[in-house]
Parts: C-alpha cells; sequence; structure tokens
C-alpha cells in the first residue's frame, strides 16, 4: 500500500515523472505506453507519487499547443492502475482568468485529481492571460484542500531571485516545490540554503523540495534538456557523454546520485530544515528504460 502524499513529503520522497503518450499517438501505442509506466511503477514500491507533466510549446505571443492530451485523464488512468497518488502539472499562465483556473481545478477534483503543480509562463517578456502563480495558488489551495489534496511548485536554482520567490509561493500555498532539471549540486544547495534563510527571517515553516533529476545519455539529450531550460555544466556534460556509449546511462546515474549526496549532506551538515527528496524525469519516450534505473537507484539509496 503506497503512503499517502502528505506522509511522504516528510520522509524523502521519490516521485516518478513519465512522459505521457502523444496528443498524435495512434490509440494502440498510446495504451501501450500507459502500460509500460503502469508495470514499472508497479515493480519499483518505493515510487511515492506519479507526477504528471503538462507538454506544451508556446508560439512567439505565447499561445499553447499542447503536445498530449489532457494529462488528468493519463494521471487518472495511472492512479487507477497503480494505486499511487497523483500530481498533475498546469500551466496556470495559459488559462484566461482567474475564474478558469477555478473551474480547471473544480474538474480536477470532480477527476480525481487532488494534488497539483501550478506552473507559470516560460518567458517574463510575454503578457500572459493567466494570473501569476502566487495568486493562483490561493485560487486553488482551498479548493484541493477540501479534497485533502496538495498544491506545489516549479523552482529553478540558477534563477536570481528565487529564493524570495519560493518564500512568496508558500505564503501563497505552496506545499512543496519541484525543480527543474538539475545537473549543478552548488546552484542547487545555494538556493536551498537562501531559502532556509529567508523562511526563518519570516517565521515561515520550509516546505519539501524535490530535485529533478533525468537521463543524459547523448548529445540529443544534452540539447534537449538546454531547451527545457535546464542549465547543465560542460564539465558534467563530459563526464556523462565522453567515454563508452553502453555506460553513459551508468555514468548518468552515478552523476544524478553525487548531486543527491552533496546537496543533502551539505544541507544536512549547515542545519538546513528544508525536507529534501528526488522527483525521477523520463524527458522523452526512448528514456522509460533509462528512467526505471535511475528509480531503482534513488530507491536503493534511500533505503539505506
Amino acid at each position: 500500500m503506497a503512503r499517502p502524499i502528505t506522509e511522504a513529503l516528510r520522509a524523502t520522497p521519490l516521485f516518478f515523472e513519465p512522459v505521457p503518450p502523444s496528443v498524435r499517438a495512434r490509440a494502440t501505442r498510446a495504451a501501450a505506453e500507459v502500460d509500460a509506466v503502469v508495470e514499472l511503477v508497479r515493480g519499483i514500491p518505493r515510487i511515492d507519487a506519479i507526477d504528471v507533466p503538462e507538454l506544451v510549446d508556446e508560439n512567439h505571443e505565447g499561445r499553447p499547443l499542447y503536445r498530449t492530451s489532457d494529462p488528468r485523464e493519463y494521471g487518472r488512468q495511472l492512479a487507477e492502475r497503480t494505486g499511487r497518488e497523483v500530481v498533475v502539472n498546469k500551466v496556470v499562465a495559459h488559462l484566461d482568468s482567474p475564474e478558469a483556473i477555478e473551474r480547471w481545478t473544480s474538474e480536477s477534483v470532480r477527476l480525481g485529481i487532488r494534488h497539483v503543480v501550478l506552473v507559470g509562463g516560460t518567458s517574463r517578456y510575454i503578457p500572459y492571460p493567466g494570473p501569476a502563480v502566487t495568486e493562483a495558488n490561493r485560487i486553488c489551495r482551498p479548493i484541493v484542500e477540501r479534497a485533502g489534496g496538495l498544491v506545489g511548485n516549479i523552482t529553478i536554482p540558477q534563477r536570481d531571485g528565487e529564493p524570495h520567490r519560493m518564500v512568496s509561493k508558500t505564503r501563497a500555498g505552496a506545499a512543496f516545490f519541484t525543480t527543474q532539471i538539475v545537473f549543478d549540486a552548488e546552484s542547487t544547495f545555494r538556493m536551498i540554503q537562501q531559502y532556509d534563510l529567508v523562511c526563518r527571517q519570516a517565521s515561515l515553516a520550509p516546505v519539501p523540495v524535490l530535485l529533478s533529476v533525468a537521463p543524459l545519455v547523448d548529445d540529443q539529450d544534452a540539447e534537449f534538456v538546454r531547451w527545457l531550460g535546464a542549465d547543465v555544466p560542460e564539465s558534467v556534460e563530459r563526464a556523462i557523454l565522453e567515454g563508452d556509449d553502453g555506460d553513459a546511462v551508468r555514468r548518468s546515474v552515478d552523476g544524478a546520485l553525487a548531486l543527491w549526496t552533496t546537496v543533502s549532506e551539505r544541507a544536512r551538515s549547515a542545519g538546513v530544515e528544508v525536507p529534501l527528496g528526488v522527483n525521477v524525469e523520463q524527458i522523452s519516450a526512448r528514456h522509460l528504460g533509462d528512467a526505471r534505473t535511475f528509480l531503482l537507484a534513488f530507491a536503493e539509496r534511500f533505503a539505506t
């Protein structure tokens, strides 16, 4: 029996973020992809929650082009077939009003989705129709809390002023954060340490932060995660991608485990009170097996 997400967040949570089937995928292929994710999750009891992304591109005006169908339906299927908690991401910047966010949240609860991660737009220069994430938190929080759910947000370690943004989002109702994919331990630790400090100054309890990690096994992956906005230091890229291609997944896993160890041990030594966990991202359909390797490695690490 999977532990409730509220309990998991207090004790080194492990989330899995699979890639939903493409909106253009044939029904048989989409069903096969769902079956494969279900099999993976059932085989790793340590997975606490399935973190379902909303895959969306934007044109130059910031208008969305959705790459998958409604992630809530995908999440509902996974929840029913695995018995795990499901968290569904939503880019609230693309909703046209506070009322639209309220409707989306109420619909989600009726569909059985209680936990959500609210996400902002990708560019600071585009006047999106939707409200800021902090306002969206305040709208969504009472709705999901009545259903026993939680609101989460995204955090970007290398972004200037991020700890203060995190405090504002925490005050507005964020119960946890998942980071952008991280490869640099120093910037990740520095953000967590500063978030802890600003929370202390504000007499605010910090909420859990899940470090997002992902397979990086070839140049295509490196280009893709940079396109997503992740910061991949050249030294990290060389350490993973230079050498025998057959060992790239293992080197990628070793790098993610080393990052986790560095950040968590430095946080402990510094007296940081921010609870930490991990969110393993699949990033693309071809990486399901690699994501499984990551999940098994972290499940083993957390068991020791």
